[in-house]
């Protein structure tokens, strides 16, 4: 059975076990089902899903790497700092596979900037860089090291960084798609019930090597 619309993508990733203890240092912010089945949709219809080897860096729950799985990604290695997060991960990812047929996937246990496999594509919702400084940068250095396809999730407030960035290591950004990315109360420091962040999902193309 195949995934038929982003709708019904959607309701299945909103089924999956959430991380019960998020890392404030992590910024360990949940994808919303709704944001994540589109993200995962349009990078279906550029065809960066269906046969390719990719990397969830900073998997969380494993909700845009199991999305993949369900849209028909050849393998997928799900990465996370968290051992919490991973085995949240593997529940996550068995309970899909009872119902569906997936590919391959690995689950690692280390730091973004220690994964050094090639890989089509990188999926990644890196921490903002509010409470570890540069950590977006290094999620995204790592990106640019191991695949030729990027989309990555950043506050729109940061959109020349990521711009800049990518020039530097000769990407182009080829689509940009803008969401409101709610952020429910679950630190100490939060004040409201829930906010909203204006956030950027940039996807990103090495630039062709000149022949």
């Amino acid at each position: 059975m195949g995934i038929r619309s982003k709708k019904e993508l959607a309701v299945i990733l909103s089924k999956l076990v959430s991380l019960e203890k998020p890392l404030l240092e992590l910024e360990q912010y949940q994808t919303p089902s709704e944001i994540a089945a589109d993200w995962l949709w349009q990078a279906a219809m550029q065809g960066d899903m269906a046969g390719k080897i990719i990397l969830d860096a900073g998997c969380g729950n494993g909700i845009l790497g199991i999305g993949a799985l369900l849209l028909g990604a050849k393998k997928v290695h799900f990465l996370e700092k968290s051992q919490e997060s991973l085995v949240i991960s593997m529940e996550n990812i068995k309970k899909i596979a009872e119902e569906f047929e997936t590919g391959e996937y690995v689950l690692h246990h280390q730091d973004i900037s220690l994964f050094d496999e090639a890989v089509d594509i990188v999926l990644q919702n890196p921490p903002f860089g509010t409470k570890i400084e540069h950590s977006d940068k290094r999620f995204l250095e790592s990106a640019f090291s191991v695949a030729s396809v990027i989309y990555s999730m950043h506050k729109w407030s940061t959109k020349s960084f990521v711009e800049a960035i990518s020039t530097d290591h000769e990407f182009t950004i080829t689509h940009v798609w803008r969401y409101e990315f709610p952020i429910k109360k679950q630190f100490e420091y939060h004040e409201k019930p829930k906010v909203m962040v204006d956030v950027g999902l940039w996807r990103l193309q090495r630039n062709a090597t000149p022949q």
